[in-house]
């Protein structure tokens, strides 16, 4: 398999709207829509496939093949196309090659169905927010949206700490400075250190995956920084719980009070399938730090209360997860099935459905989407 192969193979991820593309011995390439993973009727790989597919993807990085790697994350370019975060690992004595697909251009709240209060939450000047989700909720897109935001609103210098890099911003009101675990620094503790001397008014860190990332980066809020990050948590308050956990138990107390005073919003996402079942939507928790939140973040008994004050301050921008599922069930965008495996607590669900009247199933499903791999692979390999 040559460069050009392997191109059309990512190419035709890019034009067919996947998230990710799956390259594995034994295995027709995958290609994963909407959650779902898709075969592509080209043929079944050998291990010299993915062999010739990990060379390119690493030549492209810049990085030259070598046979002692256990596993790789980088990043690779289609100029002018698209770009693609890559993972490589060994199974087996095989090659696997997992890459996720980023799309060219980085889209507004509008695009995402995210929730207005997001942008409001860019526009605050310091603190520490966290934006969490499974894998593939979009966190990332996400982040960039905001990020982007930030970039498009207001003067600011702005360093983004990252492995690897995703999104690539382009230079609006802002200065931007992009970095890269193991190729432009060591790693996301020592990249914070240094960031806090190039006079940052924006760090976003790729994700907090340790203690002394999330330390760090607590110190960057505590010192008058706006930081955004990532963590792989699914609502606020199994967060703010994981946050702690990453401390020592007899440091736990204190690190609540620095959490209390410095968090000042948490994004949790969830994508759902959309009524027509041709796209996902996000289904978003939102926390805003008030007097209240700050007490239970504090006390480790109260932390479970976050999500009532959570649902009870529609006024301040905040809203549960079910409250947010309830709206898109009204607004017709999700069906009542999906609603209800998507509630924190379905019946719950049901009863506040029972009060609200019947909803309307218009337009249900009338659709069908076509197999996107419904094409020969002589036509395009």
């Amino acid at each position: 398999m040559d460069r050009e192969k392997v191109c059309r193979l990512l190419r035709l991820g890019l034009e067919k709207g996947a998230s990710d593309i799956h390259f594995q011995v034994g295995y027709l390439p995958l290609y994963r829509f909407h959650g779902e993973l898709v075969e592509l009727r080209y043929k079944v790989l050998g291990p010299e496939d993915t062999e010739e597919i990990a060379r390119v993807l690493l030549e492209g990085d810049g990085r030259l093949p070598e046979a002692s790697f256990s596993e790789l994350d980088l990043a690779f370019d289609l100029p002018g196309e698209g770009r693609f975060r890559v993972n490589i690992s060994r199974q087996r004595r095989c090659l696997n090659v997992v890459l996720r697909v980023i799309p060219p251009q980085i889209r507004s709240f509008e695009d995402l169905n995210l929730p207005s209060a997001l942008r409001q939450i860019t526009g605050l000047q310091r603190g520490y927010v966290l934006v969490t989700g499974a894998t593939g909720m979009g966190k990332s897109t996400t982040l960039a949206t905001m990020i982007n935001e930030i970039n498009r609103d207001r003067r600011a210098k702005i360093v983004t700490i990252e492995d690897p890099i995703e999104f690539v911003f382009t230079h609006d009101r802002s200065i931007i400075t992009q970095r890269e675990i193991g190729t432009d620094t060591s790693s996301f503790p020592d990249a914070l250190r240094a960031a806090l001397r190039q006079d940052p008014d924006v760090i976003m860190v790729g994700e907090m995956r340790d203690l002394e990332t999330v330390d760090t980066s607590l110190k960057a809020s505590e010192t008058g920084h706006l930081v955004f990050s990532s963590i792989h948590t699914s609502d606020v308050a199994s967060t703010i719980t994981r946050l702690v956990s990453f401390f020592p138990t007899e440091e736990q107390p204190q690190v609540r009070t620095r959490l209390a005073e410095n968090l000042k919003a948490v994004v949790s996402l969830r994508l759902l399938a959309n009524k027509k079942g041709d796209g996902r939507v996000p289904a978003v928790e939102i926390m805003r730090s008030t007097r209240s939140i700050q007490e239970c973040i504090k006390d480790a008994s109260r932390t479970a209360e976050i999500t009532d004050y959570i649902a009870r301050g529609r006024t301040e921008q905040m809203q549960t997860f079910d409250q947010h599922v309830l709206d898109l069930l009204r607004a017709n965008k999700i069906s009542i099935e999906t609603a209800l495996a998507a509630a924190t607590n379905p019946d719950d669900f049901r009863t506040r459905l029972a009060l609200d009247g019947p909803t309307s199933e218009a337009g249900d499903r009338d659709e069908k989407t076509l197999d996107p791999f419904e094409i020969d692979s002589d036509e395009r390999f």
